[in-house]
């Protein structure tokens, strides 16, 4: 928090009630947290778990990821994350698949030379 210049008086905290899985607990006690930062006005609910301390550990960390990725945008660790799916999901060039192709099968060839060879029958 303090790399990010974040204080304890710029956030809002309420709870509420969970849902979901985890029983009686989550019924009956308000192990939600609603996590508000003023400033940037960027909200998060965390009921990951049945603990209220535990939940609010957690918001805090989702908070600063987000406020993390909203300073640094491309820079940060989810950006980059993100730019490499796009890379992987690219389709690839013509010319790129012919020579990805044409390394294939020169592979395959020489995987080929490592047989055993086959004895021909005696006519």
């Amino acid at each position: 928090m303090r790399r990010l210049g974040v204080t304890e008086q710029d956030l809002d905290e309420s709870f509420v009630r969970s849902g979901g899985p985890g029983g009686q607990n989550v019924n009956k006690v308000a192990t939600c947290v609603v996590l508000r930062h003023r400033p940037s006005g960027i909200e998060v609910r965390c009921q990951q778990e049945r603990s209220q301390a535990l939940n609010r550990f957690l918001a805090r960390r989702i908070l600063l990821r987000r406020l993390e990725a909203q300073r640094l945008g491309a820079l940060s660790a989810e950006a980059q994350r993100i730019a490499k799916i796009r890379r992987q999901k690219r389709r690839r060039s013509r010319r790129a698949k012919e020579k990805l192709l044409q390394t294939k099968w020169l592979r395959a060839k020489k995987k080929s030379l490592r047989r055993t060879p086959k004895l021909e029958q005696a006519e």
